[in-house]
């Protein structure tokens, strides 16, 4: 599997933001997906996850009513929308893909992901 992340820029305190994660494998949906992100001198920390049917969701309490994740698995994708952007939100973005079966618990954790693709960079400016 293969993940390319877009959708990364630079914009103000309040803006909106939709980053796009595209797994070029048929097989998109076996997995569940995740967005991370990694600010400068920090560790990469979970942002969302949602199961492989797109019925579960978990958010980090940071994003929680601003984040929203999505996926359709007719075109491989997972979408993460973020609206009142702060500052703090700034990091690279990772997407992540969790080979589970259909009824897996949504996963948090960083080394349970099997696939990652490459970051988009998000900065916000105050």
């Amino acid at each position: 599997v293969q993940l390319q992340a877009s959708g990364g820029g630079a914009v103000q305190a309040g803006d909106s933001l939709r980053l796009s994660c595209q797994s070029s494998g048929r097989s998109f949906n076996l997995y569940a997906m995740g967005w991370f992100r990694q600010a400068p001198g920090k560790e990469r920390e979970f942002v969302a996850s949602m199961s492989r049917s797109g019925d579960r969701k978990l958010y980090a309490d940071s994003v929680k009513g601003r984040f929203t994740i999505s996926r359709d698995n007719n075109k491989n994708t997972v979408y993460l929308q973020m609206n009142s952007l702060k500052p703090e939100d700034t990091a690279v973005y990772y997407c992540a893909a969790d080979r589970v079966i259909m009824t897996a618990p949504v996963s948090t954790d960083v080394t349970e992901y099997d696939f990652w693709g490459q970051g988009t960079l998000v900065t916000v400016s105050s």
